[in-house]
């Protein structure tokens, strides 16, 4: 069902470390990432090799056990693929990590940002984040 949602890019990519700090200067030192400085927050950390349009979001934590693996990804979209991706949801019904139903009442304000976020199937974390915040503000206010 495509009903004109679609996904701009990948926003970001959550990966735990134990150290943030140790964590930014290793990806400074390897890959050129340095902290985005327009974001109104300290944790996480985003890290970016472009200015922020693309970030990985390091957070303090023990790394999984076993297979290392990601944290969660999340799909960046316009303001109005937003309200689509909350509109279709009783169509289109995906839940939460614990497994509860995700519902337009589950989107979180970043104040700069908007998220919502869900699971695959499989466990996966999944997220989707909009930056135009005040167009996304005022349709729900409404």
């Amino acid at each position: 069902m495509n009903d004109g949602f679609s996904v701009e890019q990948i926003d970001h990519v959550e990966v735990l470390v134990f150290d943030v700090n140790e964590a930014a200067a290793w990806y400074e030192r390897v890959l050129g990432l340095t902290p985005v400085a327009n974001l109104p927050w300290t944790e996480p950390l985003m890290i970016s090799s472009d200015g922020g349009s693309t970030k990985l979001a390091l957070f303090e934590g023990k790394p999984q056990e076993g297979n290392v693996g990601w944290r969660r990804v999340a799909f960046k979209v316009t303001g109005a693929d937003f309200l689509r991706f909350l509109n279709r949801l009783e169509d289109a019904p995906v839940r939460s990590a614990s497994g509860s139903m995700v519902t337009a009442e589950d989107i979180v304000d970043h104040d700069v940002s908007f998220s919502i976020y869900f699971a695959d199937p499989y466990g996966n974390r999944l997220e989707v984040t909009t930056y135009d915040h005040g167009e996304v503000q005022n349709a729900i206010a409404r």
